[in-house]
């Protein structure tokens, strides 16, 4: 999954990936629900906290519509 983009992405790359806003990204980010590291204004953020927020967020989904 996602093989095409590098190990560490910034909050553009991440807003494509996900297909949501910057102001979503950001408060995923500031929120801690998804990982990511923040230097002065810049926030970098692995591939590998995409992909397990993507798996997180996709098996509550499915835990919360079957009850």
């Amino acid at each position: 999954m996602f093989e095409e983009y590098p190990d560490v992405l910034d909050v553009e790359t991440v807003c494509e990936m996900l297909r949501v806003g910057h102001n979503t990204v950001y408060g995923l980010l500031n929120t801690g629900k998804l990982k990511g590291m923040r230097f002065g204004r810049i926030w970098k953020i692995s591939k590998q906290a995409v992909i397990e927020f993507i798996t997180e967020n996709s098996i509550q989904h499915k835990f919360l519509k079957r009850n």
